[in-house]
């Protein structure tokens, strides 16, 4: 149930932000209201839209945890506000609008972006990677197993509707250099579609493993699904309710696991010169 409410509300919030900072321009400009109260509005929702508007020109592969380059305008924008409040008049459109959009934010860093209990006794470093299936995105069966000889990165990916997914794929391939000559395979995997791994393999143009975990099998073996995790509506594209939880793991030529990223929030990731530095240290 939580993660339907997430998957609501991660749709739900760019939009009424987007509105909110539409409705108060014309505040603005019809009604040439200048008082501090819509401005505080303005600045708020602006800052919100741009975000998420970002993120998607121009993605990310990490952030901070409370976001400050962004948390710090949001909270100008409510002093600004608060200031109009108390000197002007009040109305229902800003105080509603305030009050909407603060909790949004704040659902957004301390809630949606959030992954709880993510123990996992399976994938603890030592332990044997346990043999899974996966296809590649011409739908040949392809075993875990079929990696052992070489140590390996496993990067559990959401999907290409994911950007800071996509740009950690980028950053990766950025090393592709340095992971070659240290015999590395690198193994990405995701539960969407074939043809969107088949899109994301061609528009990298690198000799990864780009494979389709077909149903979430892996995931769900694993202890890495996340039910209902897909924002809602994206349903549309293709993409399935269900996928993965952002997961990186590195294995020694044995299949022995000597690392394992299982993020507690989405937009934290592991930087990838650190793998190098893992690799390294295998013997």
């Amino acid at each position: 149930m939580q993660n339907i409410l997430k998957s609501i509300f991660i749709t739900t919030l760019p939009v009424i932000s987007a509105l909110v900072f539409f409705f108060g321009c014309y505040i603005l400009i019809i009604n040439s209201n200048y008082d501090l109260q819509n401005v505080g509005v303005l600045i708020i929702s602006f800052t919100i839209t741009f975000f998420f508007i970002r993120i998607y020109i121009k993605p990310l592969s990490r952030t901070s945890k409370y976001l400050t380059s962004y948390s710090v305008p949001i909270l100008i924008g409510v002093i600004v506000s608060a200031i109009g409040l108390t000197n002007g008049i009040k109305t229902q459109y800003t105080i509603g609008s305030n009050v909407l959009i603060i909790i949004g934010w704040l659902l957004y860093l301390k809630w949606y972006s959030i992954f709880n209990n993510r123990e996992n006794t399976i994938l603890k470093v030592g332990n044997k990677l346990p043999e899974f299936e996966l296809e590649s995105y011409d739908k040949h069966k392809i075993q875990s197993s079929s990696f052992i000889g070489n140590p390996t990165i496993f990067m559990f990916y959401r999907g290409n509707w994911c950007p800071f997914c996509v740009e950690q794929v980028k950053e990766l391939g950025a090393y592709h250099e340095d992971l070659q000559k240290r015999n590395v395979k690198t193994v990405l995997i995701s539960p969407q579609p074939h043809n969107n791994t088949k899109s994301l393999a061609k528009n990298f143009n690198k000799d990864f493993n780009f494979l389709v975990d077909y149903k979430s099998k892996a995931a769900k073996q694993l202890g890495i699904l996340s039910r209902n995790g897909l924002p809602a509506g994206f349903q549309i594209l293709g993409y399935d309710s269900d996928t993965v939880l952002p997961t990186v793991l590195i294995t020694d030529h044995k299949g022995t696991i000597v690392f394992a990223d299982l993020t507690e929030n989405y937009r934290i990731r592991p930087e990838p010169e650190n793998f190098l530095n893992i690799i390294d240290s295998i013997k």
